[in-house]
């Protein structure tokens, strides 16, 4: 194992991504097929991490009504009547399953400012503009204060996000894990080529024995 890339999975922070109700659940209008599938295992990530004591970090997507916010591609379809993840709507919500407390409510005008919502000990969202949980976020800054290396990401939906936050955080110098059974819509050219950065493939069960 590379020295330099190898995860300190005790010197890390948990990331899960998207994992909102309009893109996990059953006949949501923007469903990413097989996320719903992979919730159980963020949920016991998420367990153990907080057992331990170690960061966790939702990062969201909320888009106006307007479109205003959205990327280039999405902007047209909510203009049109195509609403998805609109803050303060359910849809927008964490999938309940990985919330502290099924009862927590994302606070929107907090999170478009660009604050994070502490929901837990060390359990925090943050609000992402764009693909990138980097782009525009406090992110980096959070990471650096709270002294991790390490990225553990898990969620919705690899392609997109998480693996341009995966980029983005090999850029500033972040060891990265992938938990491959608690992403969606990963695939074999994808997985490679995030190894050829340097990013490790974990399993839920791998993580909890490391953590145990």
């Amino acid at each position: 194992m590379n020295i330099y890339t190898e995860p300190h999975i005790r010197n890390s922070a948990l990331i899960t991504i998207d994992t909102q109700n309009d893109f996990t659940l059953d006949n949501a209008p923007a469903q990413i097929t097989g996320t719903q599938d992979v919730v159980n295992n963020m949920a016991r990530l998420l367990k153990v991490f907080r057992k331990e004591g170690l960061p966790i970090i939702h990062v969201i997507r909320l888009y106006l009504a307007d479109g205003s916010n959205a990327e280039l591609c999405r902007r047209q379809g909510i203009e049109s009547g195509n609403p998805v993840a609109v803050p303060g709507s359910d849809g927008a919500e964490l999938v309940s399953d990985l919330k502290p407390d099924s009862t927590i409510r994302l606070q929107t005008e907090q999170l478009l400012a660009g604050e994070l919502q502490q929901i837990g000990e060390n359990e925090f969202i943050i609000y992402k503009s764009r693909w990138g949980a980097f782009y525009r976020t406090r992110l980096e800054e959070f990471l650096l204060q709270k002294q991790c290396d390490t990225l553990i990401f898990s969620g919705c939906n690899f392609p997109n996000c998480p693996r341009t936050s995966l980029y983005e955080a090999s850029e500033r110098d972040f060891r990265t894990a992938v938990i491959t059974d608690a992403m969606s819509q990963l695939y074999p050219k994808g997985l490679e080529e995030i190894q050829n950065i340097g990013t490790t493939l974990f399993t839920t069960a791998e993580v909890e024995n490391i953590l145990s």
